[in-house]
């Protein structure tokens, strides 16, 4: 199945599993004859040229292929969203319920209802950060109760502004992405802080609005204002969304530090934390593994196992607000564990005013009942 993820093309493609080898090879560098030899010599099967264009054909018009058909619909798209003032909940009615008083209830019963009380490590009650996860609400509802138990205990009564960090799961050409908008939710909308994200702009050495599209459908963050929106209830509060990419430093494996424009941009938001007294929420899943993620097959009970114990390892990393440590240890095998957190998680660790303390509030692994293929994810709140 072919899914577009930032919503140019609606709906999906169902591709027959014999199909696979020939768009496999839609990559820009491939002639359709190109293709149907290549695949010709791989199955050794005849493969008809004509087959190659009907379905390079089909797939275009549905705005599954970069051709013309595709760039006119994208840049019309991007076009409204650029104009709009409201980012809409992409995900309403799907990944969560669209009813605002289902979706109360729910946060409240099935999320809030189930998490445990844990007081703040050390004597330290003021919260600066917390780290929850992105998996759906449905599938995530102990980790998001857990996550957002800790802000409902410990937000100090004046914070008004969050910066919210995200992974954006679409390709970024810079390592950051701002967007100034509210964020719409059943529950009413989040406010952007127009003052904040215009000063951390004009201090970047790049277009921190380059890929600001990838927003309009991203759940990374999307997930974390109805659940900021849901606690605060009427309670007057910005948000300042920012999407993590870190493309570069995540293929490479180099740190982010060694990027002047990386850092010019993580002090910037530093600063605009100092000045807002904002609390830094990082939407951050962690390791992807399983035949759904490319594996030949699920993990055995003692593979499981071991994945906890290495994301425990990254976890302490981050609870120590080790950053180096943590991108260190992530970065290592990201081939393999597919952490899609590490930029967000990175970016809070970066942020947050020395002296910050770490507590992990839950680990857990979300098992597919189908195929077994394994999310993991974590709630952690930050002290100060």
């Amino acid at each position: 199945m072919l899914r577009d993820t930032q919503g140019v093309a609606e709906g999906h493609a169902l591709l027959p599993m014999e199909l696979v080898p020939i768009v496999a090879r839609f990559t820009g560098s491939n002639t359709c004859e190109d293709i149907a030899r290549q695949v010709a010599g791989e199955s050794g099967a005849a493969v008809p040229v004509e087959l190659v264009v009907k379905v390079a054909t089909e797939l275009e018009e549905a705005l599954f292929v970069e051709g013309a058909p595709y760039k006119r619909a994208r840049a019309l798209i991007e076009q409204v969203f650029a104009e709009a003032d409201v980012r809409a909940a992409s995900h309403a009615g799907g990944a969560y319920h669209d009813d605002p008083e289902k979706l109360a209830e729910y946060i409240q019963r099935d999320c809030l209802g189930k998490a445990d009380s844990h007081a703040a490590p050390n004597g330290k009650s003021r919260l600066v950060g917390l780290v929850a996860p992105h998996i759906d609400p449905w599938r995530g509802a102990r980790g998001y109760g857990e996550a957002y138990g800790v802000l409902a205990q410990r937000l100090p009564p004046e914070v008004t502004t969050f910066v919210i960090l995200g992974t954006s799961h679409a390709p970024m050409r810079q390592p950051f992405a701002l967007c100034r908008k509210a964020f719409a939710t059943p529950l009413g909308p989040m406010d952007a802080d127009l003052s904040a994200i215009d000063t951390i702009a004009a201090a970047a050495d790049f277009d921190p609005y380059e890929d600001q599209f990838n927003h309009k459908r991203e759940h990374s963050l999307e997930f974390q204002v109805v659940f900021l929106r849901h606690l605060l209830g009427n309670r007057p509060a910005k948000i300042i969304p920012i999407l993590a990419g870190l493309g570069h430093q995540q293929a490479t494996g180099e740190s982010p530090i060694r990027s002047r424009s990386v850092e010019r941009f993580l002090e910037a938001v530093r600063r605009a934390v100092d000045a807002t007294g904002a609390v830094v929420i990082a939407g951050a899943d962690l390791a992807h593994v399983g035949p759904r993620f490319g594996d030949p097959r699920p993990l055995e009970e003692s593979e499981r196992t071991a994945l906890g114990e290495t994301d425990r390892e990254s976890l302490d990393h981050a609870a120590a607000v080790d950053a180096e440590g943590f991108w260190s240890h992530v970065a290592g095998d990201l081939e393999t564990r597919r952490v899609c957190g590490l930029a967000p998680i990175y970016s809070l660790l970066r942020i947050l005013a020395p002296g910050a303390t770490g507590h992990l509030r839950h680990y857990e692994q979300n098992v597919d009942p189908d195929e077994g293929s394994i999310v993991s994810h974590a709630a952690l709140g930050f002290y100060a």
